[in-house]
């Protein structure tokens, strides 16, 4: 039983004050391991037996049960980098190492796509062909697949950017957006604050949000019209990044089959381009 998987699956039937504790237990771990369910129930303002019952809501015999398995499952204190080496490790030990490595990467990838719904896929992309202009957002772990998204959209429809809290003005990015914007967040384990205000921001300007993230109860989903979940049964966030970038691509390819107009035209405007100054073939020499 994986804790966290669990209580994502049982959240949506849990009562308000059981909704509250769950909460509290992901963004809280330590307080569950070391405090009773009585003083857990005073700090989030529910009765110890709320607590109580929201322990057998998940399936668990009671409040101790959930104790040993937030300190063995919540309070790794390793680094992602550890748990990334780790779990490599025992791939090492077993014949055909790259073999493993990708089929590991396939299962994850397969995994998301039970956590996608087509309804939810083709909103995304329906939004991204309307919209006027569309910002990304992914810090850390997640920059890379912001990055790569950001470049692909403005390859194939423009008016792409970017958000890099480092260098832009973040001030002006955001009062330039309106209704007919969309903000996608990309936002893993352990989620970067600047992400989350951002979307809240967005939000707040009216633009439309969509969250990518490794949780249905991430934080991100306080802010997002729609919420993806890539999945990792790993606990390290680098195994995400297969599946991340699989389904990105699957984002790009709806966006350009849907739109084949303005990709076509997108096409065009680049094949009349004199790339010959900016790229060499293989086995050619620069001029």
């Amino acid at each position: 039983m994986i804790l966290k998987e669990t209580i994502e699956k049982e959240f949506h039937n849990l009562s308000k004050g059981q909704q509250k504790a769950a909460m509290y237990l992901l963004d809280h771990p330590k307080d569950f391991a070391v405090k009773s369910a009585g003083e857990i129930g005073k700090r989030i303002g529910v009765s110890e037996t709320t607590v109580i019952r929201f322990c057998y809501s998940i399936h668990l015999s009671g409040y101790s049960e959930l104790q040993k398995m937030v300190r063995e499952q919540l309070l790794e204190t390793s680094s992602t980098l550890g748990q990334y080496f780790t779990s490599k490790m025992e791939l090492a030990e077993k014949p055909q190492f790259v073999a493993n490595v990708m089929e590991k990467d396939l299962l994850h990838i397969r995994e998301t796509i039970q956590n996608i719904h087509e309804e939810d896929f083709d909103r995304m992309v329906d939004r991204l062909i309307r919209t006027e202009k569309v910002y990304v957002s992914g810090l850390r772990s997640s920059f890379s697949a912001a990055s790569w998204l950001a470049f692909t959209l403005g390859v194939v429809r423009g008016n792409a950017k970017l958000i890099r809290p480092d260098t832009d003005d973040l001030l002006l990015t955001i009062s330039e957006m309106d209704k007919e914007s969309a903000f996608i967040a990309i936002s893993f384990d352990r989620y970067m604050k600047d992400t989350i205000k951002l979307a809240e921001l967005a939000k707040k300007q009216g633009a439309f949000v969509i969250g990518i993230t490794d949780s249905s109860l991430a934080p991100i989903k306080e802010h997002a019209d729609l919420l993806f979940k890539i999945h990792s049964s790993e606990k390290s966030t680098i195994d995400a990044a297969p599946a991340l970038f699989s389904f990105l691509n699957a984002v790009l390819a709806g966006v350009s089959i849907k739109d084949r107009d303005r990709f076509q035209r997108r096409k065009e405007q680049y094949e009349k381009l004199e790339s010959n100054h900016f790229f060499i073939q293989p086995g050619g020499k620069m001029n």
